[in-house]
């Protein structure tokens, strides 16, 4: 009895590109599709973009190039967010808006206005216009309960918030004391929980619409200063109303 003759794989070839070229293209149709992902999540730079797009066109077609890598050397560092000036400090930021200087302004101004520059500071970067608060005047330590002067403070705030149309992000801080509660096991859950707790106040107890707040938590990770001493973790413990200058806001 003849063998069946088994299939030549030149056969398959023959028919077309190798096999292994359609896992390939698998895989760089999902890198294309994930880079148009994050560009439309994001706002990117017009050079930055340029060059993405030409890297994604060399190695779909073969070539290599080096116009991302060489960007940014080895040894460079990456920032993790933009710093806040002051007003004496923001001139050395020649990306900041004079849009965003002038709602700075406003705000300062507001914050003088209701004599509450003992509890709060103002402050801006590229992103928009801070409005700090020390956690000694929300919230007893460990806990996320706003206080009854937490309370009366934001109510005081509320004019200023309903004086922009701005998306606000509520920001809690915390320092690098570990919690050890069966609430707030870990400064996650405690930074992430204040500033829940300030968002539903603004939202329910007062005329802040909801859908331009939102809570954020970055436990001790985004410190102002180091955690050395008491008063440098005090300061640390906050929460921050970022007031969001909009693209293409002038």
């Amino acid at each position: 009895m003849s063998r069946p003759r088994k299939a030549k794989s030149t056969e398959n070839a023959a028919s077309g590109a190798p096999a292994w070229m359609a896992t390939f293209a698998d895989m760089m149709t999902l890198l294309l599709t994930f880079f148009i992902l994050l560009y439309s999540m994001s706002s990117v730079d017009a050079i930055k973009f340029k060059n993405i797009s030409e890297s994604l066109q060399s190695v779909l077609s073969g070539e290599t190039s080096s116009s991302i890598i060489d960007e940014q050397g080895p040894n460079d560092e990456i920032p993790l967010d933009n710093p806040q000036y002051n007003e004496d400090e923001q001139a050395e930021d020649p990306k900041i808006k004079e849009s965003t200087v002038k709602m700075y302004e406003q705000v300062k101004e507001y914050v003088d206005k209701e004599g509450l520059e003992a509890d709060v500071t103002v402050s801006l970067n590229r992103n928009g216009v801070f409005v700090n608060i020390k956690e000694v005047i929300l919230f007893e330590p460990g806990e996320a309960d706003l206080k009854t002067g937490g309370q009366e403070l934001l109510a005081n705030l509320e004019g200023l918030f309903l004086q922009f149309e701005n998306e606000i992000v509520v920001e809690g801080h915390t320092d690098n004391i570990p919690q050890r509660s069966s609430v707030y096991p870990t400064n996650w859950e405690l930074s992430v929980g204040r500033a829940t707790a300030v968002v539903r106040y603004l939202s329910e107890a007062k005329s802040v619409p909801g859908r331009r707040l939102s809570a954020i938590g970055y436990g001790e990770y985004r410190p102002i200063t180091d955690n050395s001493t008491a008063g440098n973790r005090a300061l640390n413990r906050r929460v921050n109303l970022l007031i969001i200058m909009e693209e293409g806001e002038e």
